[in-house]
C-alpha cells in the first residue's frame, strides 16, 4: 500500500486492528493479554486514542514478528502528518 503525498496516514493502531487482529480473530482482550498490557491500552492503541511508545513498539515487534521500527516510524509518520497540518497557519522565521 502506497500513499499519495501529502495523504493523512492512518493511525498504526488501525494498522494494527486491521490487518493483523482481525485477519487472525483475535479479541482485543486475548491480544492485550499476549502482550501483557491491559485491554484499555490496547482498545485506547487501536482506536487511535493513544499513539505507539518505544516499549509498545517492542511488544508489538515480539508478539508479531516485525520490528519496533515499523510500528515507530508508522507513529513518527502519524504524528509529523497532524503536525505539518498544525504548522501550516504559523509564520516561523528563521534563525540564522
Amino acid at each position: 500500500m502506497t500513499l499519495k503525498r501529502g495523504m493523512q496516514p492512518e493511525h498504526p493502531g488501525k494498522i494494527l486492528r486491521e490487518i493483523y487482529l482481525s485477519p487472525l480473530e483475535i479479541t482485543i482482550t486475548d491480544a492485550a493479554k499476549k502482550l501483557g498490557i491491559t485491554r484499555k491500552t490496547l482498545s485506547q492503541l487501536v482506536n487511535g486514542h493513544m499513539g505507539i511508545s518505544a516499549e509498545m513498539a517492542l511488544r508489538l515487534s515480539i508478539a508479531l514478528n516485525t520490528t519496533p521500527e515499523l510500528w515507530l516510524n508508522m507513529q513518527q509518520s502519524y504524528d509529523l502528518w497532524f503536525a505539518s497540518q498544525k504548522m501550516k497557519s504559523v509564520e516561523i522565521g528563521q534563525i540564522a
